[in-house]
């Protein structure tokens, strides 16, 4: 990742990610993101990370749990290692710059474009027409997010992916349509051997706060005995583990308990496996549940004491979203004059 951010763009090297505060942080927000921050926070890049709670309600929040969910995850972010002086910690709604900018990127982007997002054609589904305008237009306002920072640099799952190639298209047709070089051309960053976590109890499906099975998930306000207890009762299938990654193929759940002890252990799944190849899921499982411990515990306690202190984290945001203006405001004021708008 550090390579990538000195060497791939003319602009400032500059992070910017989020993740949506709808409640119930899992072990795949975790490895998919919140990890993922931490790594990139450590190579000096400034990093902005958002708790995008405008996102969230393009479906219906209730208002206290949206309040809630927001410190939940700022609490989230902190706890996994995100330090509010080195990173821009803040929610979206405090920011707006962002809307701002969404509106003149809701008049660059193209109704086709919009319409071809996956997201979108799986949200609304054949219920389209009962879709917020919100839910529609969602893609304009991460570039939005994303080119408010002149972020050059964008940490997503790859179900984000092609959200992030849209912000390119819409930064190029904004350079072009004025002739300028003010957009950078953002890059997705897409990397980890467990960007994707799955399902305990599904290897094919991905791990999620929405299955009505917490067996399935492990969120990350469990504790020790229960992390270890989810892990033990993970499905496996009956084969010894194999010594190379070709060996997990069609093994969905297998390949997805080393993937999640690859990521937590920060070895590569060749590596795991040339270690472990040969063992029962009698012997992997207990290690994986131990290391899963070790590393996640700490998280949920100290979640749980920065959710007992509702100011303090109140106080990070109002300082993140301060700062992040600071980056935003003099963005907008360009684009603004750029477009030949007076003021």
């Amino acid at each position: 990742m550090s390579e990538a951010v000195q060497t791939s763009s003319s602009f400032t090297p500059r992070v910017f990610s989020g993740i949506q505060p709808s409640g119930g942080l899992t072990l795949g927000n975790y490895l998919g993101a919140m990890k993922r921050f931490v790594d990139t926070q450590e190579t000096g890049v400034q990093s902005i990370y958002c708790m995008v709670d405008l996102h969230a309600i393009t479906v219906w929040q209730d208002p206290e749990n949206l309040r809630r969910a927001t410190r939940e995850l700022c609490a989230g972010y902190i706890a996994s290692g995100l330090d509010p002086k080195k990173s821009i910690l803040f929610n979206q709604s405090q920011v707006p710059e962002h809307t701002q900018l969404a509106w003149i990127f809701n008049c660059v982007a193209r109704m086709g474009w919009m319409q071809r997002m996956t997201q979108w054609k799986d949200k609304a589904g054949k219920n389209s027409q009962n879709a917020s305008l919100g839910l529609f237009a969602y893609p304009a306002l991460m570039a939005a997010d994303i080119l408010v920072y002149h972020a050059t640099h964008v940490p997503v799952g790859e179900d984000q992916k092609q959200h992030v190639e849209l912000t390119r298209d819409i930064a190029a047709k904004f350079n072009h349509d004025y002739g300028v070089d003010f957009f950078p051309m953002a890059e997705p960053v897409i990397e980890g051997a467990a960007t994707r976590v799955m399902s305990l109890r599904d290897g094919t499906k991905k791990m999620s706060k929405s299955d009505p099975s917490d067996a399935s998930r492990i969120n990350l306000t469990d504790d020790a005995d229960t992390i270890a207890k989810k892990i033990r009762k993970a499905k496996t299938d009956p084969e010894a583990l194999p010594s190379e990654a070709k060996g997990l193929e069609d093994r969905a759940e297998a390949r997805n308990l080393v993937n999640i002890y690859a990521a937590l252990s920060e070895q590569s799944v060749d590596a795991v496996l040339a270690d472990v190849g040969g063992k029962q899921f009698s012997e992997f499982k207990p290690m994986l549940a131990e290391l899963a411990v070790e590393k996640l515990a700490p998280i949920s306690t100290e979640m749980s004491r920065l959710m007992q202190e509702p100011a303090e984290i109140d106080k990070i945001l109002a300082d993140g979203a301060e700062r992040a203006r600071a980056i935003a405001a003099p963005i907008l004021k360009e684009t603004y004059r750029i477009v030949g708008m007076v003021g």
